[in-house]
């Protein structure tokens, strides 16, 4: 009977001599209102005349849910949630904000949804997410010259991270000094370049101090104590 709509099953097993009580309804969102999701007993056991067959459907209409608050979820935790909840996740959309794949909005059928909103069990929700990048912009920070350590702290104080570290020979690389970055302070018409919070610097080290470039000399940024 799995498959079949309650009264096409209740049909067929009227006509063997079965009884048909429904036991239960389901919500699942994947298969059609009032389809048979579970038979009790299951399907090829041998059953006598006027026995009874417990069945089980899917609801003609969804129960209505409270809408959760996940605003500041990571997505994961966001997913979880809406799964409990019997709600799915739709589309997700990225916005310039340093949290990065935390929610920022939850929407509904394209509007937000406010927490505690009664909708129907297995909507779809999108999420609009922080792309990690955020909406100020400063000048690229001078590393060269400085230790690791210092130029880690630095950077980690705005935001900032390290992307790809060569660090050849070295063996303390937080005391080890930096004497190459990208991206540079200025580009190639020395005009000065800027980075947001949440992009990243690549670096190599060495352990002899170099010797900087005077116009490089500022980091424009406070160096950590």
């Amino acid at each position: 009977m799995l498959g079949k709509s309650f009264d096409g099953a209740e049909a067929i097993l009227d006509t063997a001599g079965i009884e048909v009580e429904r036991q239960d309804s389901l919500n699942v969102d994947t298969a059609k209102p009032l389809k048979v999701l579970k038979q009790i007993p299951e399907g090829d056991e041998l059953v006598k005349i006027n026995r009874t067959v417990y069945l089980t459907i899917n609801r003609a209409v969804p129960p209505m849910v409270e809408m959760p608050n996940i605003v500041g979820y990571s997505y994961h935790s966001a997913e979880m949630v809406l799964k409990k909840m019997n709600l799915r996740i739709g589309d997700t959309i990225y916005r310039t904000d340093f949290a990065k794949n935390s929610v920022l909005e939850q929407r509904y059928k394209s509007d937000v949804i406010t927490p505690g909103t009664k909708i129907r069990m297995g909507s779809v929700i999108s999420l609009v997410l922080g792309n990690g990048i955020g909406e100020e912009k400063f000048i690229v920070p001078n590393l060269i010259g400085i230790t690791f350590g210092q130029a880690k702290a630095l950077l980690e104080s705005h935001g900032l991270g390290f992307g790809v570290i060569i660090a050849d020979e070295v063996e303390d690389s937080l005391s080890a000094y930096i004497y190459w970055q990208r991206p540079q302070r200025f580009d190639d018409d020395g005009k000065l370049q800027h980075i947001r919070p949440g992009q990243l610097m690549d670096v190599k080290l060495q352990v002899e101090k170099p010797v900087t470039d005077t116009k490089n000399a500022d980091t424009d940024l406070p160096l950590p104590e």
